[in-house]
């Protein structure tokens, strides 16, 4: 698997479209606008995310691979989530490979419909198949910050 998956054209417009509207507090419950420094430019750069919530902690977990937001995010390490008017800060905790297997399994069985095409098993696989994978995953705990 290459380092990341660049979205297509069509993928661009409609995570720019989607994120307007999470951005004004329209979508699913788990759906947050990913707000993130650019580690070079300094600009501030959004995209809409799914939030994990398992076992009473929340994940980021990023599909298509090392992305741009996931290079900013580990540069600047943290994150502002936004719906609507709120707005959360949170520092990234990276999570080691070693446990990164059921964190993305409940990602995947709980997303199937919308990041079933970014993995290479099927959601319902057990958990040593997402151990064998989890390096290409980067996932983030979330902490207050």
């Amino acid at each position: 698997m290459p380092e990341y998956r660049e979205p297509t054209p069509v993928e661009k417009a409609f995570n720019r479209v989607f994120g307007f509207f999470v951005g004004w507090g329209l979508g699913l419950p788990h759906n947050y606008l990913l707000q993130v420094r650019g580690r070079r430019s300094g600009r501030v750069y959004s995209m809409p995310v799914n939030l994990l919530e398992l076992n009473g902690k929340r994940y980021l977990v990023a599909p298509r691979g090392r992305t741009q937001w996931v290079r900013n995010a580990e540069t600047t390490g943290e994150i502002t989530l936004k719906r609507g008017l709120r707005r959360h800060k949170f520092r990234l905790r990276p999570i080691p490979d070693t446990e990164k297997g059921p964190i993305l399994q409940a990602y995947l069985e709980r997303f199937t419909l919308t990041v079933q095409r970014y993995f290479p098993v099927p959601a319902k696989s057990d958990v040593a198949t997402f151990r064998e994978i989890a390096p290409n995953y980067p996932v983030f705990a979330l902490e207050r910050a």
